[in-house]
């Protein structure tokens, strides 16, 4: 299951976007700094409006979307890197995730107190970047004095040493392991490390609903920032989001509709961060259930089918497949077949996005 850790300064609105996000969390939302100590957990069901559509035309009787969990991280404050506000095990945390969304306060309220005193985006971005940056440089200087005395007589000890030689350069210039271009076998000797700023990251303004549709000057610094640093970037509003929960279908339609906007937070979130990590979305479906399945860009149908059961890919045969579109427009499997728009891919297709398969396999 993918997991996103919320991450940013004290009181920038992140436990309320959590509690609004995941529905019955238990995050205590409240005005002062390092409310939330203990990581707050919460899964939640990706939207995806094909799956309706596609359970209707199966007339299944469970539809089932994928999940992703959220984990509310605590603020994070200068000197997180040393153990200031309990740094250290907040940033463990973080380390356990696979991508982050740093919530960033857009949005002026003399009612909520900001730690530094005033509403600076790209100053808050900045504090807890360097925090990020300053532990990577730590855990890398650690690792490269335990390896010191290996280095002389190993190859694999002096290839690691000289990687994170470099790594190293590039953090004291205050840069982050994911700009830095890295091979594929680099990434692996790394891998063990968990780099913070390693990991992919979506800026999210946290702005209130008048501003929600066009954003603000704050809001447009950040997306600046983002644009530079090659990374994805959303508006969304905790304060929004706490109404919506409330509502139903219908209302909250309308509601983003008055407000000028076509989706929620959370399905802006999941989106870039699909986007972000590379991920695709295909089905399967029949009477019994319709269900969404997540994989990464470039998988082959036989990877894909290993999503569901390792023995679907061991034994894979082939995979029937069409497109969402092209069974939605045919109405059943049975008009799509007469029209031969169902085809049998082998083991070298690549599982497009929106794809519905049924596999073929022998074990």
């Amino acid at each position: 299951m993918l997991k996103a850790g919320i991450i940013g300064l004290p009181n920038v609105g992140k436990s309320t976007l959590f509690n609004a996000l995941v529905e019955n969390a238990k995050a205590q939302a409240a005005n002062f700094p390092f409310c939330t100590i203990e990581p707050n957990k919460g899964i939640v069901s990706v939207p995806d409006q094909r799956l309706q559509e596609l359970g209707n035309l199966s007339s299944s009787q469970n539809i089932i979307p994928t999940k992703i969990e959220f984990v509310d991280i605590a603020g994070l404050v200068k000197g997180a890197s040393k153990g200031e506000g309990l740094g250290n095990k907040f940033l463990s945390n973080i380390r356990e995730v696979d991508a982050i969304v740093h919530v960033v306060r857009c949005f002026e309220d003399s009612d909520v107190i900001h730690v530094s005193g005033k509403v600076d985006p790209l100053d808050d971005i900045e504090i807890i970047n360097l925090e990020l940056n300053l532990a990577d440089l730590s855990q890398l200087q650690k690792r490269r004095e335990r390896i010191k005395k290996q280095v002389r007589t190993s190859k694999e000890a002096a290839k690691e040493d000289n990687l994170l030689e470099k790594i190293e350069e590039e953090l004291q210039k205050g840069l982050s392991v994911r700009s830095i271009s890295l091979s594929e076998e680099e990434n692996l000797i790394i891998k063990q490390l968990g780099f913070l700023t390693a990991k992919p990251i979506i800026y999210a303004t946290n702005l209130n609903e008048n501003d929600l549709a066009e954003g603000n000057d704050f809001s447009s610094k950040v997306q600046s920032f983002a644009s530079n640093e090659n990374t994805e970037c959303i508006k969304i509003s905790a304060q929004v989001e706490s109404e919506l929960i409330e509502l139903e279908a219908e209302d909250k339609k309308d509601y983003l509709i008055g407000l000028g906007v076509e989706e929620g937070g959370l399905s802006s979130l999941i989106r870039s961060t699909y986007k972000l990590l590379g991920l695709k979305t295909y089905f399967t479906t029949g009477e019994k259930e319709t269900k969404a399945w997540t994989i990464k860009d470039g998988m082959t149908a036989p990877q894909a089918a290993g999503v569901i059961h390792t023995d679907f890919e061991k034994g894979f045969i082939r995979a029937q497949t069409i497109s969402y579109q092209n069974l939605i427009d045919s109405g059943s499997i049975a008009n799509a077949k007469t029209k031969g728009l169902l085809r049998s891919e082998g083991k070298e297709y690549i599982v497009n996005e929106g794809d519905v398969m049924e596999f073929l396999f022998n074990v």
